[in-house]
């Protein structure tokens, strides 16, 4: 569980968001995927299934009245196991894209509340926190968005695959890609895995791993201090000048000229 502060707005950030719901609490920010632009405030939730590399922007804060969003990590596994004892809702249709806002209604918000109240006698987490995270599943998984979360955590869906995919880009997105080799790796025809990944991601599996790539180069430069070819070289790049290209596009700035200003915007804050 982690919590989300705000004090005032601010302009777009690429980002990676995990599997996981997020509640807003005050004030507003808008996610970004793909052509998709969702408004994400008080009385809604957001569902991310998968690994999705977004661009998040803070609409509404200031000092008196912060953004506030909760952030809860989503356990696939746990969500799976849960599966053969839920009843799906009948005839509920969804889009495969990865992330989502719905309503929050009490049925969601009263285990989440727990949650948090559990925070205030740790000694409690252990025996209570599985109970009210078990609720949680289970609200979302017969919530107008537990279609798609199913899709997701079901061994041998289509959905389940593009997660595999998803995955091992994840873990291996310093290394060239081959797209037959992914494709066979999750059990997909080449052309499919395109498909329903960009169906799921809003991107292709190489636009992913750029993406995956340019974030954790940006991580490297400002917490470890790289300078600009090490980083390029430790994401996977071979061309120092190729990698500030693309890092200027999809950054708008230069690599050095980018973390300056995220340090000078942190030293003010």
């Amino acid at each position: 569980m982690t919590v989300f502060r705000a004090d005032s707005t601010s302009t777009p950030t690429c980002t990676l968001y995990e599997p996981g719901i997020g509640l807003a609490l005050r004030g507003a920010k808008q996610i970004v995927s793909g052509q998709d632009a969702l408004v994400y405030e008080p009385g809604k939730y957001l569902l991310t299934s998968v690994d999705m590399p977004v661009i998040a922007q803070v609409l509404r804060a200031d000092a008196g009245e912060p953004c506030l969003c909760l952030n809860l990590r989503l356990d696939l596994q746990r969500i799976r196991e849960l599966l053969p004892e839920v009843r799906m809702p009948r005839g509920a249709t969804v889009s495969s894209r990865g992330i989502a806002l719905s309503t929050a209604d009490a049925g969601l918000l009263n285990p989440v509340l727990r949650l948090v109240r559990l925070l205030e006698t740790p000694e409690d987490l252990p025996f209570l926190g599985p109970l009210a995270e078990r609720e949680l599943l289970y609200r979302l998984l017969t919530g107008e968005q537990g279609v798609r979360l199913a899709q997701i955590a079901t061994a041998g869906s289509q959905g389940h695959q593009v997660a595999r995919a998803v995955q091992w880009l994840r873990e291996h997105y310093h290394r060239p890609l081959r797209i037959d080799d992914l494709a066979t790796l999750v059990n997909m025809s080449t052309s499919s895995l395109h498909h329903h990944f960009r169906a799921v991601t809003a991107l292709s599996p190489l636009q992913y791993q750029k993406q995956l790539r340019l974030q954790e180069a940006r991580r490297l430069l400002l917490a470890e201090r790289c300078d600009v070819a090490t980083a390029a070289h430790r994401v996977g790049y071979e061309s120092p000048s190729q990698f500030s290209r693309e890092y200027s596009r999809h950054f708008g700035a230069p690599p050095l000229r980018d973390v300056g200003r995220l340090r000078l915007e942190a030293s003010v804050a």
